[in-house]
């Protein structure tokens, strides 16, 4: 079994989790909409993740929508000591499937409240803000409100932790104004490479940075690219991919999905993958070029 604790830990305000993660997002049906196709593989996949040492669960109760909460009650409740689970608030399903916005003060307040009773707890460990930009890119403007929602629940006991997804980082320092922010969840990955500022800003300030899509953006010439370091370690390209990004900034936490137990395994065997200085500085030139070509 692969020992998680090679990858390190960081803290999320008073809690403690492993580097390496689960995100329970892919436990829902297709589309992250509807029952899982594979009921008691996806409990299977919660209950092997905590076995193998995974104390950071990530969800949402708009993924399914209500799904994957549900499933993680089913699977893991009564939580194992030290189990941190963070979930995000901010969206809604349409019964098209649809990604629709759910941003204001009592659709804020409803979610948490939604996640109580699904997950089965009096208090949520860490609730993201998930600011709705363009698609994956955060877009500028004032989150005041909505965060300030937030930071009122946690007064009440109902939160114990605040972060924000898909944000800036004027966005990151005008909560920090109204209540600690421990983890900003925002799309990165060796290939997208625009929060490599942030990351390095949050780092200083010992708050967490979690990149969601650690592949996505990859052209087909970048993926031939991971592919053959990937062959060199003998290690798969999510592998290299997962290991550059714990390599890349201590505040750095992963929170990979999957719907196998198989798979699952796969990713957080990451957690021992080593990256020799040359592999590095490879991977480095590869992400360098995207950017470049990009522009």
């Amino acid at each position: 079994m692969t020992d998680l604790t090679a990858a390190g830990a960081f803290t999320l305000g008073d809690r403690t989790v492993r580097r390496m993660g689960y995100g329970a997002m892919q436990l829902a049906g297709p589309g992250v909409f509807g029952p899982p196709k594979d009921r008691a593989e996806a409990l299977a996949v919660l209950r092997e993740a905590i076995a193998s040492g995974v104390n950071h669960i990530d969800t949402s109760d708009y993924y399914g929508p209500y799904v994957t909460n549900q499933l993680i009650r089913e699977a893991l409740h009564p939580y194992p000591a030290g189990l941190t689970i963070v979930t995000k608030v901010g969206g809604k399903r349409g019964a098209d499937a649809s990604w629709n916005p759910a941003q204001t003060p009592p659709e804020l307040t409803q979610a948490v409240h939604d996640n109580l009773r699904n997950l089965g707890v009096d208090t949520i460990d860490v609730v993201n803000l998930r600011v709705m930009g363009a698609g994956m890119a955060p877009s500028e403007g004032s989150i005041g409100e909505r965060f300030a929602a937030l930071a009122d629940l946690r007064r009440q006991g109902l939160i114990r932790h605040l972060g924000l997804s898909n944000a800036t980082a004027a966005q990151v320092e005008e909560a920090q104004a109204i209540a600690p922010v421990v983890c900003v969840q925002n799309y990165y990955n060796l290939a997208h490479r625009d929060d490599d500022a942030l990351i390095d800003q949050l780092a200083a300030k010992g708050i967490a940075y979690v990149p969601f899509f650690p592949l996505g953006g990859f052209s087909p010439l970048q993926s031939a690219a991971l592919s053959s370091v990937a062959a060199r370690l003998e290690a798969t390209p999510l592998q290299v991919a997962l290991a550059w990004l714990l390599h890349r900034a201590p505040n750095i936490l992963l929170i990979p999905g999957t719907s196998s137990v198989a798979h699952l395994r796969q990713n957080l065997a990451a957690a021992e993958l080593a990256l020799p200085d040359e592999v590095i500085a490879e991977l480095n030139a590869v992400g360098a070029e995207h950017e470049h070509a990009a522009t």
